[in-house]
């Protein structure tokens, strides 16, 4: 499924959108993603790629790809463009799995994830980073009054795709876009960045590697409660869960909610850690292999996926189980729920509801009592800050299955 102005949607997630592809379960699909901050430096990551140049297409006279983000597509509030920059990610999809209905379960095994290309530099791919407005660290800067947001740009040697390696960095300055409204910081995305504007600092000389760990920061099947929602704040149907540990040979379930499943996945990033504290992991055009399973309800399937409700990530070692400040949020804070999320979201909650859906995916995986699975719960599961990037917070819980030791073998099955 490659990535063109075609098989993109930008900043949202949609049950209403028409797929671009359709697969039966079981099936594996090779996906290319974009990521939306290549027009940080055009050169090295949009010029010569005949994708993303129709994705980034925009001339004073027109936009391939129009909306971005869940706003009004007139830019009414803002004025910033259609979609207002109510989300930012460029998604590849929907994909439409045959037989998927809402209560089932999708299955999304990742097998492999690698860089795109760059087309300008051959045996390079590049990508960037950036100290946001929107970041952790944005009001506690060292100089409280030189408030900036910052630009990384990385490369990495397809040779051996290991580690990244900081280039340059710049600092933003107020940029035009070609529809000629003035963005004084980064509140639009995929803005073409006018390098004749900002200042490199080079870095190549740093010494500095960054270990790769790729994965795509947003996986979603469509939500059930609205018809346009934001693709920043993730929810119990995925999106923006930014946890760098859906990687190569990590499985990711998720609760299916319409029809068809509809998955998406973008955000690329070659790299993270834990609270993408100044806002932005190493954001990267990435291209994955995947399988796609699905498991019905009503049919006997492992018992760590009855009622499923949230994010459920399984590697070969650990069980993640991911927990967000408001794990629906688009039914539970009402109608200007996908504003109010980013006003009301708190570690205290994220950690609250991951303790709960910890406590619960223990005692029903391995039959084990509530008394039980708190000992175990405090001396072998990592209770982790996933982000506190996306409006809303997320909270993991990580244990590995060999504490269950013989267990791990004799897992209940039962219907859904």
């Amino acid at each position: 499924m490659p990535a063109t102005a075609e098989t993109v949607h930008w900043g949202f997630f949609s049950r209403s959108l028409p797929p671009v592809l359709r697969v039966d379960p079981g099936d594996s699909v090779t996906v290319e993603t974009l990521t939306q901050h290549a027009g940080d430096d055009w050169q090295r990551m949009v010029a010569g790629d005949s994708g993303a140049e129709s994705v980034f297409d925009w001339s004073p006279e027109h936009k391939r790809v129009d909306r971005r983000g869940a706003g009004p597509a007139n830019a009414s509030i803002f004025g910033r463009g259609a979609g207002e920059g109510f989300g930012v990610h460029i998604m590849t999809g929907p994909i439409y799995v045959r037989g998927a209905e809402p209560g089932d379960v999708l299955e999304i095994e990742f097998v492999e994830i690698r860089p795109r290309p760059s087309a300008a530099f051959p045996g390079k791919a590049f990508a960037s980073n950036v100290s946001a407005w929107w970041g952790y660290q944005y009001h506690d800067l060292l100089d409280r009054d030189a408030k900036r947001e910052t630009v990384t740009i990385f490369e990495i040697d397809m040779r051996c795709p290991a580690a990244a390696r900081p280039l340059y960095s710049y600092e933003w300055q107020p940029q035009t876009d070609p529809f000629g409204v003035v963005h004084a910081t980064i509140d639009y995305p995929g803005i073409p960045v006018d390098h004749s504007k900002v200042s490199h600092r080079d870095l190549s000389g740093s010494g500095v590697r960054i270990p790769a760990r790729l994965h795509f920061g947003c996986i979603a099947v469509a939500p059930r409660e609205a018809d346009l929602v934001d693709s920043i704040p993730p929810g119990y149907f995925g999106g923006n869960i930014d946890n760098w540990r859906i990687g190569a040979g990590a499985k990711l379930y998720l609760p299916v909610a319409v029809q068809g499943a509809l998955l998406s996945l973008g955000d690329g990033h070659f790299a993270q850690a834990d609270g993408e504290i100044n806002g932005t992991g190493l954001e990267c055009s990435l291209t994955g292999d995947i399988i796609i399973k699905l498991h019905k309800a009503g049919e006997v399937c492992p018992a760590f996926l009855r009622g499923l409700n949230s994010p459920l990530i399984e590697t070969e070692h650990s069980w993640v189980i991911q927990s967000f400040s408001h794990p629906n949020y688009l039914r539970d804070l009402g109608s200007n729920a996908q504003s109010d999320v980013y006003k009301t979201s708190t570690i205290e909650l994220a950690l609250r509801n991951a303790l709960r859906q910890t406590r619960r995916f223990i005692m029903q995986t391995y039959d084990l009592t509530e008394d039980e699975v708190l000992s175990i719960m405090s001396l072998a599961a990592d209770f982790g800050i996933t982000q506190v990037a996306d409006g809303n917070f997320g909270v993991h819980a990580t244990i590995t299955k060999a504490v269950f030791g013989e267990r791990q073998h004799s897992q209940r099955t039962a219907r859904p």
